[in-house]
């Protein structure tokens, strides 16, 4: 891994939903050839992260660099060449139901690229290997297991060789043989492909066992940022919370409470 040279940079990243502010200066980058795992509690703005590194979405304010490209100053050819250049593997596979695993991994090869219909399925096939779901091209999604519909979603999502590859919550749903072996695939497309990997999950064990560094997110902000033996020595005691499972005792005010309540705003 070069240390010295960052694939992702954002800088004072703050999003609004509506008045709510979701992102309060997020600052972070992800170097080349790493595993960044964004963590983080219900609410605490690490989906808009991906969403955002993935231009699904746009911030309120501050900047993005993906591939040494600046989001906000592409036009739509040059957010079609970056995102040739990106796999997204999302929550829950997002497999169409109408068509074989074999046609959904060749999807982005049939979008973006004039490769002829044998060579895509040869490359579909590849890919499949290399999840451990060789021959299971013929059959539908609905006819895969959880775990498999996840490791057929990495398939399509590195089918053209990106360079930096997102995972939203790969291990959710998954039974811990299942997830386990998962995370040992992540470590395997990284250390044979050479991809980057930014990977968003609640699972501790999953996160402490892929990431070279983890972010933490807290109420928007970066609460952390750094390796699983850092995290699991800080001092920090709303780190120490998240990793123990420990909900946090929040000061009762009996007065906003009955505002609440009521609605009532004037107080």
């Amino acid at each position: 891994m070069n240390d010295s040279e960052s694939i992702i940079d954002v800088e004072n990243l703050v999003t609004h939903y509506g008045t709510r502010m979701i992102l309060k200066g997020v600052t972070m980058s992800v170097r080349r050839g790493e595993i960044m795992v964004i963590m983080g509690g219900s609410g605490s703005g690490k989906s808009t992260l991906l969403r955002h590194l993935i231009a699904l979405e746009w911030p309120t304010s501050g900047s993005i660099k993906l591939l040494g490209n600046a989001l906000e100053e592409l036009d739509n050819d040059g957010f079609h060449a970056l995102r040739k250049k990106i796999g997204v593997a999302f929550q829950g596979g997002a497999l169409f139901s109408s068509m074989t695993v074999g046609e959904n991994i060749m999807l982005p090869l049939a979008e973006h690229t004039h490769l002829d219909r044998q060579t895509m399925e040869i490359m579909a096939r590849m890919k499949l290997e290399v999840v451990d779901l060789a021959g299971f091209e013929n059959l539908m999604p609905s006819e895969l297991s959880g775990g498999m519909l996840k490791r057929a979603a990495l398939a399509r999502a590195i089918i053209m060789d990106p360079q930096v590859l997102f995972c939203d919550e790969p291990s959710a749903g998954l039974d811990p043989v299942v997830s386990s072996a998962l995370d040992e695939l992540i470590l395997r497309l990284r250390d044979a492909l050479g991809m980057s990997l930014v990977v968003v999950t609640h699972e501790l064990e999953s996160a402490f066992r892929i990431a070279d560094r983890i972010t933490v997110l807290d109420k928007g902000h970066i609460l952390f940022i750094g390796t699983v033996d850092e995290i699991k020595n800080s001092s920090n005691e709303r780190i120490q919370n998240l990793l123990n499972r420990r909900t946090e005792e929040a000061e009762l005010d009996p007065v906003a409470y009955l505002n609440r309540l009521t609605g009532d705003k004037s107080v």
